[in-house]
């Protein structure tokens, strides 16, 4: 019984939160059909995934999904190397904060969209440069927030444990870290957002492959289609990577669920 109750809460939560997208696509669906807009600009979603089985028939979507997954993993995973090795020391030394947060507050604002021609003529069009865009779009979050999270630790907690006789070590390991973890998980995240968002400028430029290549191919050779099939692709992969993102947060974070079934 109690296994009937809980997959029909399951059931009910899945219908609730998908309702608003079934409602968009019945609305796309019906706005090209019924002349609201033209089918040569928005092709309809049934068209749309026939195209997606199509690419995915000749095995091109495979491949143009798995290289650009490749790109992003690559670029996240130097920025989370990078920015939380980085955020956690600035964050534990105040001095150092204090006198490069103006510098990477600049950095900062400095778009990776707007650094393309200078990663180009650095890196020129090779998977390098590919790969340091994705790098620089998404460093500055994970290395913020991490930065951020080591200064938000409650010095209560640091006090009581200096009062104790804990080493800085110890104090760094068990306190920090752990107190600074969610913060940390919600840099990633945030990265890993701009990894997307990166993957699909650096892919077109100068690339035969990704995702990001497929829409502006598919745009230039007016195969609308196409086009729309690499955007919802691109949803698809950045919705895949934020969850993968948010159930490795919650295990590395679950003492933070105990506190809260605790409470």
């Amino acid at each position: 019984m109690n296994f009937l109750r809980a997959s029909a809460a399951n059931l009910n939560d899945i219908f609730t939160r998908g309702m608003g997208l079934f409602l968009f696509l019945i609305l796309w669906e019906a706005a090209p059909r019924l002349g609201w807009v033209r089918q040569t600009f928005m092709s309809p979603p049934s068209a749309v995934f026939r195209a997606i089985y199509l690419l995915a028939y000749r095995g091109e979507l495979f491949r143009h999904f798995a290289i650009s997954l490749q790109r992003i993993m690559l670029g996240l995973l130097l920025s989370v190397a990078v920015g939380v090795v980085f955020g956690l020391f600035i964050g534990y030394f105040r001095g150092v904060e204090r006198r490069l947060d103006l510098l990477f507050q600049a950095f900062r604002q400095m778009s990776a969209f707007a650094l393309f021609p200078v990663f180009i003529l650095l890196f020129g069009l090779s998977e390098l440069s590919k790969t340091i865009i994705i790098f620089w779009a998404s460093l500055w979050p994970v290395l913020l927030n991490t930065s951020n999270g080591v200064k938000n630790v409650d010095k209560v907690l640091i006090q009581s444990a200096k009062s104790m006789g804990a080493s800085r070590a110890f104090i760094f390991r068990r306190i920090i870290l752990p107190a600074a973890a969610p913060e940390i998980f919600t840099g990633v995240r945030l990265g890993g957002g701009c990894c997307v968002m990166a993957v699909v400028a650096a892919e077109m430029i100068g690339a035969n492959s990704g995702l990001g290549y497929l829409v502006l191919y598919s745009q230039e050779t007016f195969n609308i289609p196409e086009m729309y099939a690499g955007i919802i692709c691109l949803a698809i992969l950045g919705l895949g990577l934020n969850y993968a993102l948010y159930s490795m947060e919650l295990f590395f974070t679950s003492w933070k669920q105990e506190i809260r079934i605790g409470e």
